[in-house]
């Protein structure tokens, strides 16, 4: 389906140059003399390369249809990642590529996420927006920085580290964003 160049979203998938591309960031520009146009950031998805496009609303660009099916995640060995279809029980396998690196640690047994498909083969992994993770350790509160809007360094059980909030401690349950590894709110189980 053709779209003009400016109803560039991020997320969204477009073919441009015979590959096919993944919208990462968007920024209109007006420079002073010329035509608007968008500065859009892109990630092929199958090699994970990048590139920074500009496309003028008067330019067309093909946007790519997924198939998207629900699977859950079984387990992984280092390089290779096994999911199962929840409706025909059908398992595949994807590379740390095709899921992504910064993805990877979000993982977890049992987990539904959605494998997008391009012309029958798997190329790209959907978590869900938010992940429950267990704090391992967490530095104490300086005494005066007790204001509301004060975070603190934490660790959590995949590895990666975040701001939390004062009140949390080790081995607090938190509901962390998969997309940008940040604190939502403490878990309510």
């Amino acid at each position: 389906m053709k779209i003009n160049g400016n109803a560039i979203r991020p997320g969204m998938v477009i073919e441009h140059e015979g590959r096919i591309w993944r919208a990462v960031k968007i920024q209109h520009t007006q420079p002073g003399k010329g035509g608007a146009y968008l500065q859009v950031e892109l990630k092929d998805i199958r090699s994970g390369t990048k590139l920074n496009e500009r496309f003028r609303s008067s330019q067309n660009v093909e946007r790519v249809r997924l198939d998207q099916k629900p699977s859950q995640y079984l387990y992984g060995d280092g390089e290779m990642f096994t999911f199962m279809d929840t409706k025909t029980y059908d398992q595949s396998t994807l590379d740390k590529n095709a899921i992504g690196e910064d993805q990877i640690l979000f993982l977890q047994e049992g987990m539904i996420v959605v494998i997008e498909g391009y012309e029958g083969s798997p190329i790209a992994v959907q978590l869900p927006d938010t992940v429950v993770l267990e704090v391992t350790e967490a530095d104490a509160v300086v005494k005066g920085q007790t204001a509301s809007s004060s975070y603190k360094p934490a660790t959590l059980e995949n590895g990666i580290r975040t701001q939390v909030p004062p009140h949390i401690t080790a081995g607090t349950r938190v509901v962390i964003n998969t997309t940008d590894g940040s604190y939502v709110e403490r878990a309510k189980d």
